[in-house]
């Protein structure tokens, strides 16, 4: 089929944990390395499925509490490099940067936060970084990656995995990539809506 892409490796840093087990015993079966952060990278491993740390890549520690996991040039360089691009692929074996042809994540629950009465430094926490520049990252080179903004999208990618293992069409991809920019887009709208409250 047209534009046709394996996914080889993939990148799983989530809030929710819930829904995702199946997705990722689906992945491992299929050969799919991956890779992850924290607590999401804890709970891959307490399923008996081997998971290598981000860290491991960036050869960079988690740091700031933890504001700065993903935010990497080995991170986003996997994400965003074409390809069908020469020199995008000569600078990737340059400088050791892993493809990355999957990726699922989801934002830190601000809505949520703001509706429970937190303060509003746990409020400004919960204003997710690298969740949000994953998405916007992998929506932008679709023709190379899925991603998977929210749970609402599990149960599509995990239909997409049994129906045809690891190949994506481009149709697939930019499916995943529309619903990943309407949830950036929610997303910030919310943030905005808090921050002009406060005027």
């Amino acid at each position: 089929m047209a534009e046709t892409r394996k996914i080889k490796r993939a990148l799983v840093s989530v809030f929710h944990k819930d829904g995702l087990e199946e997705i990722l015993r689906t992945l491992n079966a299929l050969g799919v390395e991956l890779l992850s952060t924290g607590g999401t990278q804890s709970f891959i491993e307490s399923l008996g499925i081997p998971c290598k740390k981000v860290e491991d890549v960036t050869s960079y520690p988690s740091i700031l509490g933890g504001r700065v996991k993903t935010l990497h040039p080995k991170i986003f360089g996997g994400i965003l490099g074409r390809r069908e691009l020469t020199g995008d692929q000569e600078q990737m074996t340059q400088y050791e940067i892993p493809e990355i042809d999957l990726v699922i994540v989801d934002l830190y629950p601000f809505e949520a936060t703001v509706a429970s009465g937190a303060s509003e430094a746990d409020i400004i926490e919960k204003i997710d970084i690298g969740g949000i520049s994953l998405i916007r990252a992998g929506a932008k080179n679709f023709r190379d990656v899925v991603i998977v903004p929210s749970k609402s999208e599990y149960k599509p990618l995990l239909d997409l995995l049994q129906k045809k293992g690891c190949e994506t069409d481009l149709e697939d991809r930019r499916w995943f990539a529309t619903q990943a920019f309407g949830v950036s887009s929610h997303y910030d709208t919310a943030i905005h809506s808090y921050f002009e409250k406060g005027l």
